[in-house]
């Protein structure tokens, strides 16, 4: 069993930047593949960013390429997500995501994911 807990998120105007963590509990966090996803009022969750075992092994949605980084600390059960040149349209609850995988992979589909955490609330203004 993990259990994910998110902070980092708050208010931002637009062009700024935030990073959010995601601390996990529980043993073997070097063999999940981590996400980020997302979700807006009114809009289903979409995926933002994830990563496998490797800090190289990384898949980002369009949206947010070249603007958002996403990177592990498995000496710290931690996964980030930094986020810099703030969009109005960034706006969302954040959300982080795990599943244990037999391999270094990654995925983008929300349902593939087993635990979720709570979510942290981004802002921009613009």
């Amino acid at each position: 069993q993990v259990q994910l807990v998110e902070s980092g998120g708050g208010l931002v105007q637009a062009g700024g930047s935030l990073r959010l963590s995601c601390a996990a509990s529980g043993r073997a966090f070097s063999s999940y593949v981590m996400g980020w996803f997302r979700q807006a009022p009114g809009k289903e969750r979409e995926f933002v960013a994830a990563i496998g075992w490797s800090a190289g092994n990384t898949y980002y949605a369009d949206s947010v390429k070249g603007r958002f980084t996403i990177s592990r600390d498995n000496a710290k059960n931690t996964v980030y997500l930094q986020m810099n040149s703030l969009k109005p349209e960034d706006t969302a609850v954040y959300y982080c995501a795990a599943r244990r995988t037999p391999a270094d992979i990654y995925y983008y589909t929300a349902q593939l994911y087993n635990y979720w955490g709570q979510g942290t609330q981004v802002t921009v203004s613009s």
